[in-house]
């Protein structure tokens, strides 16, 4: 994951923002953007705020592709743009655009952008897709945000939008983790929701239609298990008073690793519920681009 030992400073969440220079840097990187603030919450993962392109529009729950150059060709000595998709976290309003980012041992790209700092440049593809979106969805009385690992990413864009809560009568966000310490993402947004004058504003109401339900799979937590698990033992709707998922009221995003949104395909479906796209809005749609 790292070329030397992981400083201990790193394993701390320690937000990183020193920009001290008064003018932006000169690009140097194609299409590049200028890093403004560095997350680390563990060591394997950490978050970043980064500018954001004057002509960029995006719909909240989508991804660009971000990176940065690769190591020299052997041969050449020439770079090539080392790109991966990544979830915009941001609401579309934000004037900023920020990303949550896992450390992965020996990755190609996340083992350089680890280290980034304030004032740095990273690459970004302007040309945002997805289908975490609202347009993929039929109009519902419920929203299940079900998410694991960074796989929050799009939904951290998703609760900071006014649509969210003006679509639905009730909100639920579901994140699984393997020990508490890799929750502190959500659970800092979500404390940020409910307490940040801004976000009341912006929100209003909408606040109290949203439900946090966080879940660890190893390390001991107020509720343990796989949501899949929890989902087809009926804990899920017993601890929040609900009577089930049904075509007629509830819908659905997914964002996690291929064994989970493959699991959560056929408990959805089983409920009833289609699975839709951009073109075709059904009952609940799954983020194929994100593997982690």
């Amino acid at each position: 994951m790292l070329d030397r030992p992981l400083d201990a400073k790193m394993t701390e969440q320690k937000p990183v923002n020193d920009l001290t220079a008064s003018a932006k840097p000169v690009p140097t990187l194609p299409d590049a953007q200028t890093v403004t603030e560095v997350t680390h919450y563990t060591d394997r993962l950490f978050s970043f705020r980064c500018t954001r392109p004057q002509t960029l529009r995006f719909r909240s729950g989508e991804f660009v592709m971000i990176g940065l150059m690769g190591d020299p060709d052997p041969k050449t000595g020439k770079q090539k743009p080392l790109l991966r998709a990544y979830s915009i976290a941001s609401p579309s309003w934000d004037e900023e655009l920020e990303f949550y980012s896992i450390k992965v041992q020996d990755g190609p790209l996340t083992s350089k952008l680890q280290h980034i700092q304030p004032g740095d440049q990273i690459i970004l593809r302007p040309k945002p897709v997805g289908t975490l979106v609202h347009d993929a969805l039929l109009p519902g009385k419920r929203l299940w945000f079900f998410a694991t690992g960074t796989g929050f990413a799009p939904f951290a864009s998703l609760l900071r939008d006014p649509q969210t809560y003006e679509d639905y009568e009730q909100v639920i966000v579901t994140h699984t983790c393997r020990d508490v310490a890799e929750l502190t993402y959500s659970k800092n947004l979500i404390e940020n929701l409910r307490n940040d004058e801004l976000m009341q504003e912006l929100l209003g109401d909408g606040l109290n239609k949203l439900t946090y339900y966080p879940t660890t799979t190893r390390e001991e937590s107020p509720k343990m298990g796989r949501i899949t698990h929890l989902l087809q033992d009926g804990t899920v709707f017993k601890d929040l008073g609900i009577e089930g998922i049904s075509a007629e009221t509830d819908r659905a995003m997914v964002c996690g690793s291929m064994g989970l949104n493959m699991d959560l395909k056929d408990i959805l479906e089983g409920y009833g519920l289609e699975e839709g796209a951009n073109s075709d809005p059904k009952h609940y749609v799954v983020e194929k681009a994100f593997v982690g």
